[in-house]
């Protein structure tokens, strides 16, 4: 395997034993933290007793949508210090720091009037950056076992879910913090031989009692299968805490009941914080441990809405395919046959696609633009059908945080390879077999769209980190996703492009005249069509388009990616069809410049879904306060509808191109 100069097969096997070797050090370095999860496997088995740790991730509100770190508020520190915790690099770009707590159980032993700390008395800036932190609804994210406490709250005949709890309400001008939770662990048993248990309420620990039968071995074990939270805001008896050491017992019966709010938070006073756990046994076994938390409200509205969508897409889609192909099918069969003679009378009387037959593959306007952006889509496209196919495989679960960014961003690299090689192949195309100016090709395919996202990306950054937020990137990050492109995705464009002008160039199955055939005007201007065109792939996205847009600023869980892998599908579908009616439509009026019509008829879906993330913004997201996080929406959808449209433009010109050379290789020439 090592790096052998000499014969070309030693060159070639150490060249492919260093790309292997630079894939599985991706899939090592992807796999740091939690990796991926698969549902149903990596229980962890708890004997009684043993200590379970709370940790914290980032604050985080549906008003600003800025994440902060947990321990930017005056809350309790654990005795050991702040550390964090092993973070993936989707985590670190979704804005997670997930830190340790000072709050800690011990399996199935209840425990109640827990002390945890006693704060300082709070500063004056302490004081205004808790009330504004309270006024903006920020929620704290406590987790065990990887479970994100889930709070249930009641509206008249409902009961709904959250995930986190609120930091503290504002009552009559005043702010209260909740400063006591009540924590409610569900487990299940996972093995038991000839150990029973009895569960102490108010010890420190659980007394085990031995069955006398020594033929077995083994023991009792559980697994966490649930985490629930409720947050009370409670008075102490500041006097009572001054002696007392984290884990102590409170030397009051604490009362939790969060319809009362009673611990106001004053400037020069300190807060006391406490806590209760109680162990609950359940039915709950390990892979349906995230039923809860995908329970949300509004489910049976979404299936409803995607079966509902599907059906009206398939029905548009079967009729837009039988007019098309009854329509192309008629006109070919009309001039096949009909002699030479007949032909070319038929040419000097008709009008339509077959005028233009000298010039439909003449080169359009940038070429290499054209073949950039191409790319770019392939590369977009491919990597959104792998990872929402894995995603659907349960590959990628809610349940591993991260995993998802993770695997687009890896699977983005490794693509770069099909980008290069389908942008090169194309400008040897255009350029009638002549592969000249193919690394530039490449660089400029490697460099485009990342471009764009860096450009975005640092714009926000800047803001991210004038507002401290945990969802800046780290310096650290940036130099290693600059890595990333610099020593995975350049190379791989490269070596796609060095193939692409390898490879044979697609013949063009007529002639180019010398003089550009003049297009006659028109009665509507072909931009009307082409952005008219993106309505039918908006029609086919926008109801799944709702429950994304709400995952990702409303703080819900997405997760029916096989549902999103058939939208994704019908997409394509659409997408190609509707460009290929188009160009058809363009052809039959002799206007032969379809190239870039092909792209943005298709691509122009990119337009209504920024249109309609400026409509979630005004409608569904009208408490976003603030310029920045305005700001921080707009600059995420430019980007995320930048990708959309070179993904789907890339189908329609795909589709057209293919459907061009197809039509008029059918066409008898002399």
């Amino acid at each position: 395997m090592g790096f052998v100069a000499g014969s070309g097969n030693k060159m070639k096997f150490s060249f492919g034993s260093a790309f292997w070797f630079l894939v599985l050090c991706c899939l090592a370095f992807l796999q740091s933290g939690d990796g991926f999860y698969l549902p149903g496997s990596y229980p962890h088995e708890y004997p009684v007793g043993e200590v379970l740790s709370v940790k914290v991730n980032s604050l985080t509100s549906i008003e600003t949508e800025l994440p902060f770190s947990y321990y930017s508020l005056p809350f309790c520190r654990p005795q050991e210090g702040i550390k964090d915790s092993a973070e993936n690099l989707g985590e670190l770009l979704m804005g997670d720091r997930i830190e340790n707590s000072p709050y800690q159980f011990k399996m199935f032993t209840n425990d109640s009037e827990v002390f945890v700390c006693r704060t300082n008395p709070l500063s004056a800036e302490d004081f205004s950056l808790l009330k504004k932190r309270i006024d903006e609804m920020y929620q704290v994210n406590v987790i065990l076992e990887n479970l994100p406490a889930i709070r249930y709250t009641r509206r008249d005949d409902f009961v709904l879910r959250w995930t986190g709890y609120p930091i503290g309400v504002r009552a009559d001008n005043s702010y209260y913090v909740f400063n006591h939770l009540k924590f409610t662990v569900l487990v299940h048993k996972y093995e038991e031989t000839d150990v029973a248990r009895v569960v102490g309420t108010t010890g420190d620990a659980a007394d085990v009692i031995q069955i006398a039968d020594k033929s077995r071995s083994g023991k009792v074990g559980w697994i966490v299968v649930g985490f629930e939270v409720v947050p009370c805001s409670v008075l102490h008896n500041l006097e009572k805490t001054k002696n007392l050491k984290m884990y102590d017992k409170y030397p009051a019966k604490v009362e939790c009941d969060p319809t009362t709010v009673a611990m106001k938070v004053n400037e020069n006073q300190p807060i006391a914080f406490t806590y209760e756990v109680a162990f609950v046994e359940s039915d709950i076994k390990w892979p349906s441990r995230w039923d809860a938390y995908l329970k949300m409200e509004g489910a049976k509205v979404h299936w409803f809405s995607i079966l509902n969508s599907l059906m009206v897409i398939a029905f548009l889609a079967g009729i837009v395919l039988v007019i098309l192909l009854r329509t192309v099918r008629r006109d070919l069969t009309r001039y096949e046959e009909l002699d030479k003679e007949a032909q070319a009378q038929m040419n000097e009387e008709l009008s339509g696609w077959k005028l233009v037959v000298g010039d439909v593959f003449r080169a359009p306007s940038h070429p290499m633009l054209l073949c950039v952006m191409v790319g770019d889509g392939v590369q977009i496209l491919g990597m959104a059908v792998v990872t929402i196919f894995f995603a659907a495989l349960g590959f990628m679960s809610p349940a591993s945080r991260g995993t998802l960014v993770t695997g687009m961003l890896f699977f983005y690299l490794i693509l770069g390879i099909a980008a290069g090689y389908v942008a090169v192949r194309m400008w040897k195309t255009i350029k009638g077999g002549n592969h000249s100016g193919w690394i530039a090709v490449s660089w400029r395919v490697a460099c485009f769209f990342p471009g764009i996202a860096f450009l975005i990306l640092t714009t926000l950054n800047f803001l991210l980190w004038g507002s401290h937020s945990t969802g800046a990137i780290p310096i650290s990050l940036f130099i290693v996703l600059l890595l990333l492109w610099f020593c995975i995705s350049l190379p791989l464009t490269l070596a796609g492009g060095f193939i692409g002008a390898k490879a044979s160039h697609i013949e063009f199955p007529v002639r180019t005249n010398q003089i550009p055939r003049e297009i006659p005007p028109q009665k509507y201007p072909s931009w009307m069509l082409v952005i008219g065109a993106g309505t039918l792939p908006f029609g086919t996205l926008f109801i799944e388009l709702f429950f994304i847009m709400s995952s990702l600023w409303m703080g819900r869980v997405y997760y029916v990616f096989g549902f999103l892998l058939i939208v994704l599908i019908l997409l394509i579908v659409v997408c190609a069809e509707v460009s290929l009616v188009l160009t058809y439509m363009h052809l039959c009026v002799e206007d032969w410049k379809w190239w870039w019509k092909s792209f943005f008829s298709s691509g122009s879906v990119a337009i209504y879904i920024f249109l309609y993330s400026i409509n979630y913004l005004v409608f569904d997201l009208k408490s976003l306060s603030g310029p920045v996080s305005a700001s921080l929406y707009l600059g995420y959808s430019l980007f995320m509808v930048t990708a959309v449209m070179l993904a789907t433009g890339t189908i329609g010109f795909i589709s057209s191109f293919c459907f061009v050379h197809y039509l008029f290789s059918s066409v008898k020439l002399d």
